[in-house]
């Protein structure tokens, strides 16, 4: 890791462009810049661990990377993959407690980084950067809800599908391999490469080149549905 030169100018439209500060004013926001750095990784390094205490907000530049946990045998779950504009290790940073997850680049990348303690002092001195905080809170909770009630509710071919599906929406997310896929899902790979098979007989999707193709939309989308 290192410390890369990032002008005022760099660092105003970061800002203005994440979800945190966009609405901030510019006396506000004026003060932030003096307090963020743009850190440079390379591909495999790991930005902390579960565990560290944390330094600041992160916001990625460029690049892509992967937050996951590990369980007592080391199984690996991937609960996010961060993609260029997103903002993370915001639980650590606000409440002032070590960081939950593991945060791994998955390609060289650059990352601005926000000093947590200053960002705490503003939702001090500041109620509308305090409401701002709350409201992306309170959509993370939602997201999380969703994601255990899929856990729930989804066996692992229906929530492979639904997990498919946001893949092709999201064109800049990279390959994923079936021990990724399986990480995601909170299982093992050789069940994924059963369920892969299973749609695949199905006839809801066609593997090439090891890229998975949606072939039949209506198969495909009985797949996503709930389990009985």
């Amino acid at each position: 890791m290192k410390t890369i030169e990032a002008s005022l100018e760099q660092k105003l439209n970061t800002l203005k462009g994440n979800e945190y500060f966009d609405e901030l004013p510019d006396d506000i926001l004026g003060n932030i810049p003096e307090r963020m750095c743009l850190r440079e990784y390379q591909r495999g390094d790991v930005l902390f661990w579960e565990g560290d205490p944390c330094d600041g907000l992160y916001i990625v530049e460029t690049g892509s990377a992967k937050i996951f946990r590990l369980s007592p045998h080391g199984r690996q779950y991937i609960v996010r993959i961060l993609q260029e504009g997103d903002t993370f290790a915001e639980v650590p940073a606000f409440d002032g407690s070590t960081n939950p997850v593991n945060v791994e680049a998955l390609e060289n990348c650059s990352m601005w980084v926000i000093d947590d303690k200053f960002l705490r002092g503003l939702i001090g001195s500041y109620p509308q950067f305090a409401q701002k905080v709350l409201r992306n809170f309170g959509k993370m909770l939602r997201g999380m809800v969703h994601k255990v009630s899929e856990m729930a509710f989804y066996q692992v071919t229906h929530r492979l599908a639904r997990l498919i599906a946001e893949m092709s929406e999201e064109k800049s997310v990279p390959h994923w391999t079936q021990e990724q896929l399986a990480a995601r899902l909170g299982t093992v790979r050789e069940v994924v490469a059963r369920s892969l098979k299973e749609l695949e007989r199905s006839g809801a999707i066609k593997i090439e080149d090891r890229r998975i193709q949606i072939v039949d939309k209506e198969i495909f989308s009985q797949w996503s549905q709930p389990s009985n």
